[in-house]
């Protein structure tokens, strides 16, 4: 498991040191920060999947489109490099990269890895040299193997592409290849600890018993097209009624039914970077993600997710009430814009009961807030 992410010039930070544990929450202002700390996973991700051999790190690919350099190099203290680093356990990883402002990558000057420093590489094989340790080597595919599902995922469509495994292993950052992965994984095995009892373990019945938890009655059917690369999904909300095209059900379910497919597709440690799980569920529904998510952490999964929700965070509480996960292992960062007198990011602890310590100004108040302007209204 990751433990910690350290940037440098990165972005909007000058420096920073974030731990991460099996289920973190990335909360604050919008523009505060919480993207970034994705994008930097991220970035590493695209080019170890996207650019096996290269000795730069690629702005610019199938999964995040970043600009220059000049668009990701912190415009207070930085001028054209930056670093990314990972801590997992003892073991200690950092990349330096380094570019013209106006360049859409960056050569990597340098790697780290728990203080072997290899300068300048000639070769490397998924940002790593090739004489590794396995530790590294592990590291790298799980990197390169993560999920990321952004905020911007597709909605209803009349059919889906149906992908080879090797192309697309995962939902994508828009859950395109979702139905794709459930179609040709159905009959997988989903990981010890999120099966559903009295239901197959199978992953196309276990997906759609999960998303009957969101959406009662909920049924799916996914069927290729014949003579074509392509699957359709049939919905319903009820028993009683027949499957219908994803226009014509409640926009919802198109928006959950990536992150299930990607988490019910997961194997023991692997890493899942998610935006606004939130979109388009109700407040009920928001409180049922964060508790999935808890599920999904406490099976071996790596969760990051970034959020404005205070019901996904009430779900994530009610987990750790009712210990799925333990108080250290759901962490919560509350990021803030940069000013000179205070931290950038606050980390509010749970204890065992779900409660949290610290309440700093803007951390999910707003609903506290708003119900001032009506206190003493009836007198």
């Amino acid at each position: 498991m990751i433990t910690q992410v350290n940037l440098k010039h990165f972005k909007c930070f000058e420096l920073l040191k974030l731990p991460l544990t099996n289920l973190t929450l990335l909360s604050g202002a919008n523009a505060s920060g919480k993207s970034s700390i994705l994008q930097a996973m991220v970035l590493l991700h695209q080019t170890m999947r996207e650019h096996e051999w290269s000795t730069r790190l690629m702005l610019n690919g199938n999964t995040l489109k970043l600009g220059t350099v000049a668009d990701v190099v912190d415009k207070v203290h930085g001028r054209h490099a930056f670093e990314i680093g990972l801590r997992e356990g003892s073991d200690a990883y950092s990349w330096e990269f380094s570019g013209d402002r106006s360049d859409m990558s960056l050569t990597i000057d340098s790697i780290d890895i728990s203080g072997s420093v290899t300068t300048n590489p000639k070769k490397l094989q998924f940002m790593f040299p090739d004489d590794s340790n396995n530790t590294a080597v592990n590291l790298a595919n799980r990197i390169r193997g993560l999920t990321y599902i952004t905020a911007e995922r597709i909605g209803p469509r009349e059919f889906y592409p149906l992908e080879d495994r090797q192309n697309a292993s995962v939902v994508g950052p828009a859950g395109e290849y979702a139905i794709s992965i459930l179609h040709s994984g159905r009959d997988e095995k989903v990981l010890k600890g999120l099966e559903i009892d009295d239901v197959p373990a199978t992953r196309l019945r276990q997906v759609e018993a999960r998303m009957q938890t969101f959406f009662p009655g909920c049924g799916l059917a996914v069927e290729k097209v014949p003579r074509m690369n392509a699957v359709t999904l049939g919905l319903r909300t009820s028993e009683d009624t027949d499957f219908h095209r994803p226009v014509n059900v409640g926009f919802g379910l198109t928006q959950v039914l990536p992150i299930v497919v990607a988490a019910l597709s997961a194997n023991s440690h692997d890493i899942l970077l998610i935006e606004n799980p939130e979109v388009h569920l109700h407040p009920a529904g928001q409180a049922l993600m964060g508790q999935f998510l808890a599920d999904v952490a406490s099976a071996g999964v790596q969760v990051i997710i970034e959020t404005h929700s205070d019901h996904i965070l009430n779900g994530i509480r009610r987990a750790v009430r009712s210990k799925i996960l333990k108080p250290d292992q759901a962490t919560l960062h509350f990021f803030r814009p940069r000013k000179d007198n205070q931290s950038q990011v606050i980390s509010p602890q749970l204890d065992e009961t779900g409660n949290v310590d610290i309440w700093p100004e803007g951390f999910f108040d707003q609903y506290d807030k708003d119900m001032n302007h009506f206190a003493g209204w009836d007198e």
